[in-house]
């Protein structure tokens, strides 16, 4: 972290996006383990073929 934003944590009494989301990151990992991650992991992959599929049904009819 740099001095300046140390320096206004410091004076404002709060965290940082980055700081937050470590945090926020950490006790999900501790409420839902590593099951959790590995079911959201699938989901997004297979939301993310869905969308490259969808796409390239797009391309091919205007094209």
């Amino acid at each position: 972290m740099e001095e300046k934003e140390r320096r206004e944590k410091k004076e404002k009494g709060k965290m940082t996006v980055q700081e937050a989301g470590r945090k926020g990151g950490m006790k999900t990992a501790e409420t839902h383990g590593r099951e959790f991650y590995e079911k959201i992991g699938h989901m997004g992959g297979k939301k993310v073929k869905e969308l490259i599929e969808e796409g390239k049904k797009a391309l091919s009819r205007s094209g």
